[in-house]
């Protein structure tokens, strides 16, 4: 396994790759490593010849005051999962490396990200794409891995791809779950035990909220309160949202016809939380 930490480094092993015919699949993440990224370098395994997998904490997708300085960080021990899991590639650059001057051309997401997480992240979506972008010219992978628990995030990247001709394949890959049914999550190891105690119930909810479509009710507003109704009973945490949306597109429905996601954000002491469902009109899983 090769660690990287500079762009002319990458782009010469890449090119390497591209004469020989490899197929390279690429998984980007901000490292501290769980089973959820793990997950996702075994898919990109199975479907590609080469892996690269890039870890960066992508400053321009923190907002103030959101957790930038503490998000968790472990290079070594990333290092070892990577190459334990068959990883050829890691790409470890650095905020300079990345952004060696102000940028010049901005990116603005102006659809999907008005709703969920976006809604109460603005600008956070904008660095996603951003760094994205830089990543997806670097590493020129013929497929890209996202987990579905960052549902909105899979909806942006289609549509970034689709909207730019990024000549790359977007791979959604289902939410890895603990034994109980929480997402898992670079984040978890801030819960309480009580909390953590609690938390699967997000999970619950959603699915008790699916349950209802797939007993025949369609209406939006009857679902979310539902939903809500259900998570406030088993929680102390404090719910951010519980939407529910076409999707990909995350628009607003009045009666489900259509692919939906159902998601939930809770706030703990120092944490927050994010859960979803996707299913189709009558209630069958897509991505759970």
């Amino acid at each position: 396994m090769k660690v990287l930490r500079e762009i002319d480094q990458v782009n010469t092993l890449i090119s390497e790759w591209k004469k020989n015919g490899y197929t390279i699949g690429f998984v980007p993440t901000m490292g501290y490593l769980h089973e959820g990224h793990i997950r996702l370098i075994e898919e990109a395994k199975k479907e590609n010849d080469k892996v690269i997998l890039s870890i960066f904490v992508n400053p321009l997708q923190f907002g103030e005051g959101e957790d930038l300085d503490t998000y968790p960080r472990d290079e070594d021990r990333d290092r070892n999962a990577a190459e334990e899991n068959g990883v050829d590639l890691v790409f470890l650059p650095t905020p300079g490396t990345m952004y060696p001057q102000p940028l010049s051309v901005l990116m603005t997401v102006t659809s999907r990200t008005n709703v969920l997480c976006g809604k109460s992240r603005p600008g956070h979506f904008d660095g996603v794409v951003t760094v994205l972008t830089k990543l997806f010219n670097i590493t020129r992978p013929d497929n890209v891995y996202f987990g579905m628990k960052d549902a909105q995030q899979v909806a942006v990247v289609d549509a970034l791809i689709k909207d730019y001709n990024i000549p790359v394949h977007l791979i959604p890959v289902p939410t890895v779950r603990e034994q109980d049914g929480l997402a898992k999550s670079s984040r978890n190891v801030r819960l309480s035990d009580e909390e953590r105690k609690e938390a699967p119930a997000i999970q619950e909810s959603l699915q008790y909220g699916r349950k209802l479509v797939k007993e025949g009710q369609k209406s939006k507003e009857l679902i979310i309160e539902a939903t809500e109704k259900f998570l406030e009973q088993k929680t102390r945490g404090k719910i951010d949202y519980i939407e529910l949306l076409s999707y990909p597109e995350l628009e607003s429905i009045e009666n489900i016809d259509r692919p939906v996601i159902l998601a939930a954000a809770v706030f703990y002491d120092h944490v927050r939380l994010i859960d979803n469902v996707v299913f189709n009109h009558d209630g069958h899983v897509i991505y759970g």
